[in-house]
């Protein structure tokens, strides 16, 4: 099966039956394969799980041989929120294709993302006409606050992590999103992460996969 974006999949082991997926969206510049690494680990503990990496429908400005969901590459607000909208809808097109093709509910879907893929995965499990059964984002903020407010639609459980040192996102993004999510009622749970900068390490994808089970295990 071709889908929308080109996709690094992992499926289950012994040919397990499938009854749950997890889409997981890579950071700026980079790949589905960079960020499948997280599978490693997870799919030892997440049975019944396909998981499904897609490269973004850009390639990177700034990295020909990455992709991204939008150009990082300018400062205007009014590019990055039109540039967003219209990963967005992409990234929504591409959910429904492969929710159809595995036959699974958005609550039998976990939508996680780094950096640029966490604001993407917060757009998108927020204001898709489904409810995903969670949304785990590392690293990463909300686009544009104003716009998203008016725009949700769906109130999933959150899980977002963060390093205290991170020079890219500053982890002051952790605590705006937070508050914005608490003042629109949407259940967050954040983890920051001492002496981290701007990467996944162990105890952010530990955080995650515990939350991602106890999630999946609660329909």
């Amino acid at each position: 099966m071709k889908f929308l974006l080109n996709t690094t999949i992992v499926k289950p082991d012994n040919n397990e039956k499938i009854k749950n997926g997890i889409v997981l969206l890579h950071g700026y510049g980079g790949d589905g394969k960079d960020i499948s690494m997280l599978t490693l680990n997870w799919k030892r503990f997440l049975k019944n799980t396909v998981f499904l990496c897609p490269d973004a429908h850009e390639v990177c400005s700034i990295n020909p041989s990455g992709f991204q969901w939008f150009d990082l590459n300018t400062d205007d607000p009014n590019y990055i929120l039109r540039e967003s909208k219209k990963a967005e809808n992409i990234i929504k097109e591409y959910i429904f294709e492969i929710s159809k093709y595995y036959d699974l509910e958005y609550s039998d879907l976990c939508l996680s993302g780094f950096s640029q893929g966490c604001m993407m995965s917060l757009n998108v499990g927020l204001t898709s006409k489904s409810e995903f059964n969670s949304v785990v984002g590392f690293s990463g903020k909300i686009i544009d606050m104003k716009d998203l407010s008016l725009r949700i639609v769906n109130k999933p459980k959150i899980l977002m992590i963060h390093g205290d040192s991170d020079p890219i996102v500053p982890p002051s993004s952790l605590l705006e999103a937070k508050d914005f999510l608490i003042r629109n009622k949407i259940n967050i749970e954040t983890l920051m992460i001492k002496n981290c900068d701007h990467h996944i390490p162990i105890e952010a994808s530990s955080a995650a996969l515990n939350f991602i089970m106890k999630k999946f295990n609660s329909r």
